[in-house]
């Protein structure tokens, strides 16, 4: 495990870099979340004609909430709601006052699309500074930016942190591992932020190259997108001799920037509690669970303008901890896995309906399929294995069909996928519910 190299500066210089929130006791956070929570939904109910219709019918009013306990009264907000007001009914300004929208892929249906006010850009440009700063960035500092660009909410999120934060920026976006390896050997950047796979990948190059890892420039490391391990912080951190740090966010909540590990301890990510108050419940009752019990990670939003979010049932499975490095702030375990189907692969979200969608679309496939998650060296890889019809089934295997199988998936969905066609009859049937995802990755 490497050296925390934030510690040499001492800790004296380090608390002098934090900002009020940071430092606040939990007596002035649980305040102030009390105070933005009241405006969040009142201004949600006010200009949502969906938050309007889901209040009224949970029979609750803004005006109900008189304390934090009062939240459990409000619905929750769930991804179909978000995807049925598609492009812009979820939005509490008119469009006219929007800077930027960013929204999911939408392979196979709408995609959800987020907005965001000037006001909105400048906090999440904060947050990220926040998070950067908290994992070891420093103002002056370069920052290679391997997340990626465009309707995707990392790349740009990380982007404008590091330059709130005041760091010069690399923007290389993902791919292109060689030119990753040779500019991070050129410009000698000090911190990488990159999905945690991929930083693999840019690995195994730096060998290829016949260059040392260890040797170079990189000190931070800032993860996220997807699920990762400690044993591959551990591999991640002694190949290159850096810190590595954990960050969470999701588009529907602001982007990257919602909880950050801090680098003096690495013990689960602080999350932002000004600006996104977090809740555990029970994936089954909705039951509010109190702080260090496992369920589903909800997030309301306290000072976003553009697009509200109330009770967000994110799926995300984890539990509350008290604050550590930010006393005040309370942490999130590292998420351990789904309250539901959605697979995350290399970054990008998976959810087993999509393959199931494209499978049926063909004239050979009758529905009866499965996936396979397993890791291959260090990289996540999934096969599909798909059922031919009696009718359609040759003995071949149907490659043609496969190769096109999967190269449609590659093109819509965005992942790399093995798909093998079987003969009828040859895959396990499930009594009740359709076992479609078995994961063989070796856990931990």
């Amino acid at each position: 495990m490497a050296t925390t190299r934030l510690k040499s500066a001492g800790s004296g210089g380090y608390q002098a870099e934090l900002d009020d929130a940071e430092r606040a006791s939990r007596d002035e956070i649980l305040a102030l979340q009390t105070k933005r929570l009241a405006w969040s939904l009142a201004h949600a109910y006010d200009n949502v004609a969906h938050y309007k219709k889901a209040f009224d019918r949970a029979g609750v009013h803004p005006a109900d909430f008189r304390q934090i306990s009062d939240l459990a009264k409000f619905p929750f907000t769930v991804k179909t709601d978000l995807r049925d007001n598609y492009p812009f009914n979820m939005f509490a300004v008119p469009r006219e006052q929007l800077v930027r929208v960013h929204a999911s892929s939408g392979t196979t249906g709408k995609p959800i699309v987020v907005g965001y006010t000037q006001a909105d850009i400048d906090m999440w440009a904060d947050v990220m500074a926040r998070s950067i700063r908290a994992a070891g960035g420093r103002r002056g500092m370069i920052m290679h930016n391997a997340y990626g660009y465009g309707l995707f909410t990392g790349g740009l999120g990380a982007h404008y942190g590091a330059e709130r934060l005041g760091c010069t920026v690399v923007p290389v976006s993902g791919g292109m591992t060689e030119r990753q390896v040779q500019l991070i050997n050129d410009f000698k950047p000090d911190i990488i932020t990159v999905t945690p796979s991929y930083m693999l990948a840019i690995s195994d190059e730096f060998k290829k190259q016949g260059l040392d890892p260890r040797k170079s420039s990189l000190k931070f490391g800032i993860f996220g997108a997807e699920p990762w391990t400690n044993a591959m912080r551990a591999e991640i951190e002694t190949t290159f001799g850096l810190d590595a740090t954990d960050i969470y966010g999701l588009s529907e909540v602001i982007g990257p920037g919602v909880a950050q590990e801090c680098v003096e301890t690495k013990d689960g990510l602080h999350i932002w509690e000004d600006h996104f108050y977090p809740e555990v419940i029970d994936p089954e009752t909705g039951a509010v669970l109190p702080d260090g019990e496992k369920g589903e990670l909800v997030f309301t939003s306290l000072t976003k303008e553009a697009f509200p979010i109330i009770r967000y049932r994110t799926r995300d499975l984890t539990r509350l901890l008290p604050g550590t490095a930010r006393p005040g702030m309370r942490r999130m375990e590292k998420v351990t896995g789904r309250s539901d189907d959605m697979i995350i692969l290399r970054g990008v979200n998976v959810f087993p309906t999509q393959i199931e969608e494209v499978l049926l679309a063909t004239d050979w496939c009758g529905g009866h399929f499965i996936i396979e998650l397993m890791r291959e060296g260090r990289m996540d890889e999934m096969i599909v294995k798909a059922e031919a019809r009696p009718e359609s089934w040759d003995g071949s295997g149907l490659i043609v069909h496969a190769e096109k199988i999967s190269s449609f998936i590659k093109n819509t969905i965005g992942i790399t996928t093995g798909v093998q066609i079987v003969a009828p009859d040859t895959l396990e049937r499930s009594a009740g519910k359709a076992k479609r995802v078995y994961d063989r990755r070796p856990k931990g």
